[in-house]
């Protein structure tokens, strides 16, 4: 029970309502009832009068009042009122509402899962960082976001397969074994190499596994330098991923596509659909056909691969592996790549709307004592997943990044994220738990126990601050259904901070616990069903941001 569940059964109510009131009208096909801005128009308002007066030809209000005591009769109403024009205002009864606490502590973990997107199976592709370096601030926004939504688009009951593309083939990985070279060598890195302590760090580590590597010709140095070095630094992103809580299910190796002949495979079906021509000694595929700006190569005029003919191999694999829709997360310097990306699909003979969506995300930034945090200790002048944690924490670092909307750049601000303060967005969602959790400690070590559920009695939830709370619990579902399919995250983190502030407001006007030397009551155990109801769902909804849910703060 849940307040879709609620309204649900309230327009069952309207609807049976309409049935047996006579009414000469053709009925709607649907009866749509919401909830009301004010508290004074009741838990849920429906138009349906206004609806039915045109084909009934009688006025709104009429119909409305002869509607009032056929909906008043049903299980759980507790009034009905005719407001304005014909709006029918209907309030229930406080256990009709107060059993949703119940069903919470029931469900437990399962709390907040619906089927929406079930029988959608998805890959969800994100970070993909080059393995020439660390992973920066930029790729962590999408570590946190990125495992949030996986999060999510699963308790929407999606199918999901996170993946790690792993850029170990081209020119930026030439550059990087040149570069680790040249340190080896003690020599100065190439101008448009890559630098920064950990440069060194992977270069001596090479040294230390083949001393004998500075002997070799000079080609077979660079192959050893970017076999091995590839591979030590994709091993320190993958322990960076895993301890900031993001995993993946796949990592694919781009080189393992050019091994397979899959661009050759890729190249010859576009060219089958007749989307692919020759023109200045090189291979073009038709893109403008399908909105993209211009047109792409394929194959350059030396013989040579684009990056886009793998990105065109790439998407292909994904297909043939069964995958509905691909999701694809890049950061702001990508936003060029949607048009051709999307004409890409539609050459191969997809529904870009269908099974292609690219999400982009805005910068992010480190921000301490009112200024840009500009360099990193191991990276350089590029800030890194790393220095983001060591300066906030996984759990600061997660939820300061996925409460924004990806759309916008944000600012994170180092000194905000560690206060121990309400101020603090993170801190205010995870006290919340910590607090709940200390007043059922309580709760057990004076006697006050909750019971179960044959001692609680919803109907003593008629507090108006116990309707808010339990108002704000019952949306829980919904957040994450909506969070999910419109891949936004944030309204997760929105809706824990509104429901953290419902539980101090209900705490404060509310008296849990019995006072020293009373007895606990029907009313306490109410309370306390309605506090770790209260609990779950923060717990749950920490819990799809990836952020640890304290039991004491």
């Amino acid at each position: 029970m849940n307040s879709a569940d609620l309204a649900a059964l309230v327009a069952d109510s309207v609807r049976a309502a309409i049935s047996s009131a006579g009414i000469a009208a053709d009925p709607p096909a649907s009866v749509r009832v919401e909830r009301p801005r004010h508290r004074d128009h009741g838990d849920y308002a429906s138009n349906v009068a206004l609806q039915l007066a045109k084909s009934a030809g009688r006025p709104a209000r009429e119909i409305a009042e002869a509607l009032v005591p056929y909906v008043n009769a049903a299980p759980g109403v507790r009034r009905v009122e005719v407001a304005g024009p014909g709006f029918l205002n209907i309030t229930l009864e406080p256990a009709a509402k107060g059993i949703l606490a119940q069903r919470i502590v029931q469900a437990d973990a399962t709390y907040g899962r619906t089927d929406r997107l079930a029988g959608l199976r998805l890959n969800l592709e994100f970070v993909s960082a080059n393995p020439t370096g660390p992973v920066h601030i930029g790729g962590a926004r999408w570590a946190a976001v990125g495992d949030a939504l996986a999060r999510l688009l699963e308790a929407a009951g999606a199918q999901v397969t996170r993946e790690y593309y792993f850029n170990d083939a081209g020119t930026q990985i030439a550059r990087f074994a040149q570069s680790l070279l040249a340190t080896a060598q003690g020599a100065p890195a190439p101008e448009d190499g890559y630098s920064g302590a950990y440069i060194q760090d992977i270069a001596d580590e090479v040294l230390k596994r083949r001393p004998d590597v500075l002997e070799l010709p000079h080609a077979e140095a660079l192959s050893v330098f970017s076999d091995v070095g590839t591979g030590l630094m994709f091993q320190e992103i993958k322990a960076s991923l895993a301890g900031f809580g993001t995993r993946f299910d796949v990592y694919f190796n781009e080189k393992d596509l050019h091994d397979a002949g899959e661009l050759d495979a890729a190249v010859a079906r576009l060219r089958k659909g007749g989307h692919v021509y020759e023109a200045q000694g090189a291979v073009w595929l038709r893109t403008t056909d399908f909105g993209d700006d211009k047109d792409r190569v394929l194959v350059k005029s030396d013989g040579g691969w684009t990056y886009f003919t793998a990105d065109c191999a790439y998407y292909l694999n994904k297909r043939q592996r069964g995958f509905e829709r691909v999701v694809i997360m890049l950061g702001a310097d990508h936003a060029g790549y949607v048009g051709r990306m999307r004409a890409m699909a539609a050459c191969f003979g997809d529904d870009p709307d269908l099974n292609l969506e690219i999400l982009i995300g805005q910068l992010v930034n480190l921000v301490q004592d009112g200024r840009p945090v500009r360099m990193s200790k191991r990276a350089g002048t590029v800030l890194t997943l790393d220095d983001l944690v060591d300066a906030v924490g996984v759990d600061a670092a997660r939820y300061g990044l996925a409460r924004a909307s990806v759309d916008a750049a944000i600012d994170l601000d180092v000194d905000l994220l560690t206060q121990k303060s309400n101020d603090n967005p993170v801190y205010y969602a995870q006290y919340a738990h910590a607090r709940l959790c200390a007043v059922q400690r309580k709760a057990a070590a004076t006697g006050a126990d909750r019971g179960g559920p044959e001692a609680f009695d919803p109907a003593l939830l008629a507090h108006e601050r116990e309707d808010d709370l339990l108002r704000m619990l019952g949306e829980f579902p919904g957040v994450v259904s909506t969070a999910a399919e419109l891949r936004e995250p944030h309204r997760v983190a929105h809706y824990l901070e509104q429901l953290a502030g419902a539980y101090h407001r209900f705490y404060d006007s509310c008296r849990v616990l019995p006072r020293d030397g009373e007895q606990a009551t029907s009313l306490t155990r109410a309370r306390l069903w309605l506090t770790e109801a209260s609990r779950v769902v923060l717990r749950n909804g920490l819990h799809l941001l990836g952020v640890t849910a304290p039991e004491r703060m």
